[in-house]
């Protein structure tokens, strides 16, 4: 390695290390909260929560979807000075991102192994490296353009348009009853790629597709304490593969491939869909 390169790695590591201290409070807060289960919650494999805890008020049947519908739901508003950020592809591939180099990772940020914030990233990692169901497509991204490329490449096209849920003046409830104030909206596409984030010292999104099997909606609620958020939903139509200790099957009931499971979707999660 040159002097240059050895140079550049070495200050890409300190903006991973002055993000990292953001992180750690937002993980510290994370395993206070359970913040972490609603903000990540798992959507596709095991959940290893014992309890449901409130956070997980954002999973829906399919039939509730009408005008005047009213369900506790759950939303969460991150602070955007403690929000990790996404790296630029150049920082992000000097960073190594694997399970197999976790030891190196904590000795890297002198973060202990068994700590919750290393098992938080052990998790992700983990998450990071399942191999996709039938029919789908996955991967992790940590920084924009890659994740543009790699949904690009699943869409085959250039042209994309992201989707996001908006909070408008969210009160100190995070979990509140919510009306449907208009009828829903379904978003017509054939193809999307949904991206959630993940615990991990700097930005990572674990995204993935699954043509023609979900649907998805725009939904304006109305809180009782007063706030209005503009929320997007996905709707999971077939869901034989996944796991059947899938947490939203212990929210809603029943079991792989008996229903739809729809959920909304945290404020900093994306939806890409083709634009017109």
């Amino acid at each position: 390695m040159t002097m240059a390169s050895s140079t550049c790695s070495f200050i890409f590591y300190v903006v991973f290390l002055i993000q990292f201290c953001s992180a750690r409070e937002i993980m510290d807060k994370s395993q206070k909260t359970d913040h972490y289960e609603e903000n990540h919650i798992d959507i596709y494999g095991k959940n290893d929560i014992n309890d449901l805890d409130p956070a997980l008020n954002v999973f829906f049947h399919v039939n509730d979807l009408y005008l005047g519908k009213k369900m506790p739901i759950y939303f969460a508003v991150n602070d955007p000075s403690t929000t990790p950020r996404l790296l630029t592809r150049e920082q992000s591939d000097s960073i190594p991102f694997s399970s197999k180099r976790l030891a190196y990772l904590l000795e890297l940020i002198s973060l202990a192994a068994g700590s919750p914030q290393a098992l938080a990233m052990e998790q992700t990692l983990k998450q990071c490296e399942l191999e996709a169901t039938p029919g789908e497509t996955r991967f992790c991204a940590s920084s924009l353009e890659s994740m543009l490329d790699l949904t690009r490449g699943i869409m085959g096209m250039d042209k994309l348009k992201a989707l996001t849920t908006n909070i408008h003046n969210l009160s100190n409830t995070l979990l509140q009853e919510y009306t449907f104030l208009k009828e829903p909206m379904e978003i017509n596409v054939s193809d999307m790629v949904a991206c959630h984030t993940m615990a991990y010292p700097y930005a990572v999104y674990y995204c993935h597709g699954q043509k023609g099997y979900n649907r998805v909606f725009e939904i304006s609620l109305g809180g009782e304490s007063g706030n209005i958020v503009d929320a997007i939903a996905v709707c999971h139509m077939d869901t034989s593969n996944w796991d059947s200790d899938h947490v939203a099957f212990r929210v809603l009931g029943g079991q792989p491939g008996s229903s739809p499971v729809c959920h909304f979707l945290p404020a900093d999660n994306i939806v890409w869909i083709p634009s017109p």
